[in-house]
């Protein structure tokens, strides 16, 4: 049984990504009826906000459905609202305490009263649908994060007058704003989308690529249930909420009519090494994803890739212990175990030691209170968010090494929602571990309707496959039997060498592989020469044959031709005619 509690919910199901499922209407063509609040991060660039707020002003999307809040990151002189701009626009400081685009946005989220929050960075100049375009989207469906896109423009001649963009932006001539030959496509995000078809068949674990901040909109609800900004981020800010976003349910849509202009080339793409070197600590640390900086083994990471749920609320000290071990000494290093129970019922007062009623409890709770990669929890929170996925394993049970990170793999290959898996079966049913997707188990509970059971949403929404358990490493644990004398660091480091040795193992083969087929193509080459020479020599063979003939037939006729002089000369002699 699904632990869930069911909402009420009427909003249309998209499998995985795949929203083409949805029709927006063309722009123009419906009447909008969500309110946006767009929040602008900027500081000390009021040159490019009056740029933007001039492109606002001139948007197709209702005036009155539209806020504009500027958060005014510490600029010197503090920023202004221009003369052009929409009817309801502020600026406001950034709340004390912090500062950066994070902190600022976090700030802006927190005025906004718009349905749906679009951000948009100070340094972008949007087409007059770029709005629109957007919010048709959110008209559709609750749990949808628009992606509009940029192109970057040459701004070393100066930048134009704000009445001017106004103007061409009213008048649908954006294109005119800046050289459009000189100017920079956002390449490697246009490059993705287009791999991923849109990104309708994108995997779940590459859907928070494709989120960048500098044009993104999303339900103000949605994106209060991802937990909000990371405040605590300087740089890489959206790819980390994009994968919350993701943990969240959400469908990402990259819409190619929304466009803009960005003033310019953004940091990311002039230094973009130390872009990339400066966030990879933090990026890691947050996104299990990004399994390429997740390579060190002996780390424990903020957030798990992989937590497993274990109810040790009944079960025996020994049977928990034992399937918290195994699951601990998983090949997959960054796993995290919660264990739930009536953990508040442990208080420090006078007992019985060995005949407490709460004795196994206390007992576990003993083993791991000092574990960092251990936790304890009344009752299992709704998703695994923010790790990616969750196993529910009963106590009792044990995984082999491999099992969770086969798990994976698996559920990853294909993209599924859940896999359960099958361990025992009695009277009362199928007992039955299984590995949740966070992401469909949250998109689930968005869909679900009353009286349906959660688990036939995620089939519908990402697919749900059935295994059998002693396949894939699972095994009842005997209480009777003592479990091997060796500690997590001597199977880890057991595992390591394995994994080490099969690299090595790895690289020797592969070395041998090269090496013959190095010496399989000399063989082709010289059996290609060899069919060459062949070739020749039998040409020539028959060449030399037909000149035998030829020589043989010449001689003959040679013979023939004396014998006949011959006989003529005899002939004359007796004075008989010739014998021609």
């Amino acid at each position: 049984m699904s632990p869930y509690t069911v909402p009420e919910s009427g909003v249309p199901r998209i499998r995985r990504n795949d929203h083409a499922a949805l029709a927006p209407p063309a722009p123009g063509a419906w009447e909008p009826s969500l309110t946006v609040s767009v929040v602008v991060p900027a500081r000390d660039c009021q040159a490019e906000l009056d740029l933007l707020l001039a492109a606002l002003a001139a948007q197709s999307y209702p005036d009155r459905l539209l806020e504009v809040i500027v958060v005014d990151d510490g600029s010197g002189p503090p920023l202004r609202v221009p003369a052009i701009a929409p009817s309801c626009t502020r600026v406001v400081p950034t709340r004390p305490g912090g500062w950066g685009i994070a902190w600022a946005l976090d700030t802006a989220v927190a005025l906004a009263e718009g349905d749906v929050i679009h951000r948009i960075d100070a340094d972008i100049v949007p087409y007059r649908e770029h709005v629109e375009a957007h919010m048709r989207w959110h008209h559709l469906a609750d749990y949808l994060v628009v992606l509009g896109t940029l192109r970057f423009a040459d701004v070393a001649a100066g930048l134009p007058a704000p009445p001017d963009v106004r103007d061409t932006v009213a008048a649908g001539h954006e294109d005119a704003l800046f050289d459009l030959p000189s100017s920079v496509a956002h390449d490697w995000w246009e490059e993705l989308v287009d791999r991923y078809d849109g990104f309708r068949n994108a995997p779940s674990s590459v859907l928070h690529r494709v989120h960048v901040g500098a044009t993104a909109s999303l339900p103000a609800e949605l994106l209060r249930a991802a937990g909000g900004l990371d405040t605590s981020l300087v740089l890489a800010e959206d790819t980390e909420l994009g994968y919350r976003l993701t943990q969240a349910g959400a469908v990402f849509v990259p819409d190619r009519a929304a466009r803009s202009w960005h003033l310019g080339t953004p940091t990311a793409m002039r230094r973009g090494d130390e872009v990339r070197r400066y966030n990879s600590p933090f990026v890691a640390d947050r996104i299990p994803y990004r399994r390429f900086l997740r390579i060190e083994g002996g780390r424990q990471w903020l957030v798990p890739y992989v937590e497993v749920l274990v109810d040790a609320s009944t079960a025996g000290y020994e049977s928990v212990a034992g399937t918290v071990d195994a699951a601990l000494v998983s090949t997959l290093p960054d796993v995290r175990v919660t264990l739930t129970g009536p953990w508040d019922a442990l208080d420090g007062g006078r007992r019985a030691p060995l005949d407490d009623p709460l004795l196994d409890l206390r007992l576990v709770r003993g083993r791991y209170a000092h574990d960092g990669r251990v936790g304890f929890a009344a009752s299992a929170p709704a998703t695994a968010t923010p790790a990616p996925f969750r196993l529910v394993c009963p106590p009792g049970w044990s995984v082999a090494a491999d099992t969770v990170d086969r798990l994976v793999r698996y559920a990853e290959e294909h993209d599924l929602g859940l896999l359960c898996v099958a361990l025992d079966e009695d009277g009362g049913g199928v007992l039955s571990a299984r590995l949740e997707r966070t992401s469909s188990v949250a998109r689930a509970l968005r869909l679900v309707k009353d009286g349906e059971h959660v688990d036939d949403v995620i089939h519908e929404t990402f697919g749900v496959e059935w295994l059998d358990g002693e396949t894939w490493g699972f095994a009842r644990l005997d209480p009777a039997v003592r479990p091997p004398r060796s500690s997590r660091n001597t199977e880890a480091a057991h595992w390591k060498a394995l994994a080490v040795q099969r690299k090595v193992d790895g690289g020797r083969l592969r070395s041998r592989l090269a090496a013959l087929e190095k010496e399989a193509a000399t063989l082709r080459k010289e059996a290609a020469k060899g069919r060459r020479d062949t070739d020749r020599w039998r040409a020539k063979a028959e060449q030399w044959r037909a000149e035998a003939v030829r020589l043989r037939r010449e001689r003959d006729l040679t013979v023939v031709r004396r014998a006949i002089r011959k006989a003529d000369h005899l002939f004359r002699k007796r004075g008989e005619p010739p014998s021609t």
